[in-house]
């Protein structure tokens, strides 16, 4: 009798009908979510717009705007103004039911996240040297957040911290470089405090890395100060410019490779350094500058959910309505005084430092120069004088005048000598 043979023995596959990856209605309910996504998407740049364009920026909006050149001014869209401003906060605020692009002020307490960050270096730049070794203890070791993974006992030089702690932005290297400084956080909170004091910064810090604390916070205003003591420090100008940096790593066969996260530095022209900070609490938040023309503008956005975004459409506008106006240069002769029973009648009068400011474009500032009569001895450095950069009919800038020599009383001795002088020069 012969053996039956089936289909699938002989090689042969029954030809079955495939099932479908996804029945219709599991493709149509698949269209309806996608279209539900992109209706809340929608709706939400309507109705939340967290972004800001060049259009949205009206000539009587207050931007945080500073030049790192000037002193304690800020640019009013149209003008400039003094420091009684207000930000653009283009997201809503944790700590108040505002609105999107509502106004904050600048001197508004806000948590800043790593913005910290700026002060710690500053600090730790004014009191130590960049080759000093800088060990890592235990509380260094795993702290939350953004890391080196400094291992407990490793050791680093301060500048190479200082890279870590701007670039990678690690908390570990903020908890080393505080404890190398002033022994503890605790204590270094204390003297960022006295620094920022001293800048006459809206800012509290508890902590050197801007992890959310309890009474840890700033405000954009004293931000833009911080940011602009420390840009006049060449180390921490170097630094906050830096795109890539390569450290060691030690113990570990590989090298840390550092990317600084402000990506301003490689898309917009003339930055020129920042940092970025970010918590749950915080949100985005960003200081960022960027120079052009010898004008040099430093912004500073908290809470922002289109933070770069933001500081582009920002930075844009203060380079297309603004420009640097150097009046006087430090050391530049701005006049003469008249001196009294002196040496010399008259003695030449200089600038002791830059008079300069943002003005708008367009705008005819002028100097206003006021000497004094003196009467002689005169001290060379002494003041002598005032200048004043007035624009639109306010002081933008100011600065003292000071005398180039020292003027002594005159003697019968002196001008003997004077004039025996003068009749020998002929014959030299």
């Amino acid at each position: 009798m012969a053996k039956k043979t089936s289909a699938a023995s002989k090689g042969y596959r029954k030809n079955v009908k495939k099932k479908p990856f996804l029945t219709k209605k599991e493709i149509i309910a698949l269209i309806v979510i996608v279209a539900v996504i992109v209706l809340a998407v929608v709706l939400f740049n309507v109705l939340y717009n967290p972004y800001i364009s060049a259009k949205d920026v009206q000539s009587n909006d207050i931007i945080s705007y500073a030049s790192a050149t000037t002193k304690d001014k800020y640019v009013r869209l149209g003008s400039v103004t003094d420091l009684d401003g207000y930000t653009r906060e283009s997201s809503i605020s944790t700590e108040s039911p505002v609105g999107p692009n509502t106004y904050t002020p600048v001197d508004e307490m806000l948590p800043e996240a790593s913005c910290t960050k700026i002060m710690t270096a500053l600090v730790a730049l004014e009191n130590s040297a960049l080759d000093e070794d800088v060990t890592a203890g235990k509380n260094a070791h795993g702290v939350e957040g953004t890391s080196l993974y400094l291992s407990e006992g490793e050791t680093l030089s301060m500048e190479q911290m200082l890279y870590g702690l701007m670039l990678r932005s690690g908390n570990d290297a903020a908890v080393a470089i505080a404890e190398h400084v002033a022994g503890s956080v605790e204590d270094f909170a204390a003297m960022m405090n006295r620094r920022a004091d001293e800048l006459n910064a809206d800012a509290h810090f508890v902590n050197p890395h801007g992890l959310d604390a309890e009474g840890h916070r700033a405000s954009a205003l004293g931000l833009a100060r911080i940011m602009r003591a420390a840009m006049q420090n060449a180390d921490f100008r170097t630094i906050t410019g830096t795109q890539r940096k390569v450290i060691p790593w030690v113990g570990n066969e590989y090298s840390r490779v550092l990317e600084n996260k402000n990506r301003l530095l490689r898309d917009y022209e003339g930055a020129t350094g920042g940092k970025t900070g970010f918590t749950s609490k915080a949100g985005r938040c960003l200081v960022f500058s960027a120079e052009r023309d010898g004008l040099e503008l430093i912004g500073v956005v908290l809470n922002c959910y289109s933070w770069f975004d933001t500081a582009t459409v920002l930075l844009d506008y203060g380079f297309e309505h603004f420009r640097m106006e150097r009046a006087l240069s430090s050391g530049e002769v701005a006049g003469q005084a008249s001196v009294l029973n002196g040496d010399a009648n008259q003695v030449d009068a200089v600038a002791a430092e830059n008079l300069a400011a943002a003005v708008e474009i367009g705008s005819r500032p002028e100097v206003e120069i006021k000497i004094e009569d003196l009467e002689a001895p005169v001290k060379k450095g002494q003041v002598i004088g005032r200048a004043r950069l007035i624009c639109n009919g306010q002081e933008v800038d100011a600065c003292d005048l000071i005398a180039t020599r020292e003027v002594p009383l005159w003697s019968f001795r002196a001008a003997m000598r004077s004039v025996l002088r003068s009749w020998s020069l002929p014959f030299a």
